[in-house]
């Protein structure tokens, strides 16, 4: 009999629930808009009782507790999103499915599943979207311990054209997410990123900001490679600029595991499929784990 895996990727804005089959393949998926907890999850259950999966993995939005001797293990935390705050959505589920299940970040499952399809075992993932977000995989193991990385919320070095931009981040202002989320475009001109040409100086603000993550991972986690996700780096010309910033800002101190642009991409699942394809993974595991 064919064994199915769930995925639940709980975003900010919507929920994106699938099944898959031994190859991880998707075969039924859906897309809810994330309104309040209890509407949420109960389409999310209602999804899963349809289309009964044999475990399910969760890769959500945070902050998150992931620390499984917490009292609050499973729970979203000091999210600034309105009524998520301190919700346990991992106890509800289990509660109402009574499968294992795993619980990350969605960048966590991201990243892992970028390193399932490149077969890459050390990389980081980033999502330049709404926020910022990123996870690492470090020998095929998420790095952290007591809790999860939040790498989007690191300092970066300000600009030369852009030290009078406040930063748009509710807690620190002018960290990475502050200075180069999707939103900070729209905030420094009024203007939708969407709308904005794409020889605008001010994506070459943006690539210096996210370039600076890139760095940063290199320096601290040595990965073999980098991939940035999310709409931000979804516009053509991102990229390139990327690398160029990348290359201005590291200076040759260290020696790259290949070149740029097979270190630093976009990721190799399209449609923003990565964190799917790694939920299907981890779900498998946890059967594993509990066979």
């Amino acid at each position: 009999m064919t064994k199915y895996y769930g995925s639940i990727e709980a975003g900010g804005t919507k929920f994106v629930l699938a099944v898959g089959n031994e190859d991880y393949q998707v075969v039924k998926s859906l897309q809810i808009p994330t309104t309040n907890p209890d509407e949420t999850v109960e389409k999310t259950i209602e999804f899963f009782k349809q289309n009964p999966v044999v475990s399910l993995a969760i890769g959500s939005f945070g902050p998150i507790d992931v620390n499984p001797n917490s009292a609050t293990y499973g729970y979203i935390t000091t999210t600034p999103k309105e009524g998520w705050a301190n919700f346990d959505l991992l106890g509800k589920l289990k509660a109402a499915l009574a499968i294992p299940m795993a619980f990350t970040t969605d960048v966590n499952s991201s990243a892992y599943g970028e390193m399932f399809m490149t077969g890459r075992k050390s990389l980081v993932y980033f999502t330049i979207g709404t926020g910022i977000g990123g996870g690492a995989v470090q020998d095929g193991k998420f790095i952290g311990a007591v809790s999860h990385a939040e790498m989007g919320h690191q300092f970066v070095k300000r600009h030369p054209d852009d030290v009078d931009f406040a930063g748009i981040c509710p807690f620190h202002k002018d960290c990475a997410e502050g200075l180069a989320a999707g939103p900070s475009v729209e905030a420094r001109l009024g203007i939708r990123g969407e709308h904005v040409p794409a020889d605008s100086p001010v994506w070459d603000i943006q690539a210096y900001y996210i370039a600076q993550l890139a760095v940063n991972a290199t320096l601290t986690l040595a990965p073999e490679k980098i991939v940035f996700g999310g709409g931000v780096m979804g516009q053509e010309h991102m990229l390139e600029r990327v690398h160029k910033q990348f290359e201005q800002l590291l200076n040759n101190y260290v020696n790259l595991p290949c070149k740029i642009e097979e270190y630093i991409v976009t990721p190799s699942i399209k449609n923003n499929g990565s964190a799917t394809l790694g939920n299907f993974a981890l779900a498998s595991e946890m059967l594993t784990k509990k066979d």
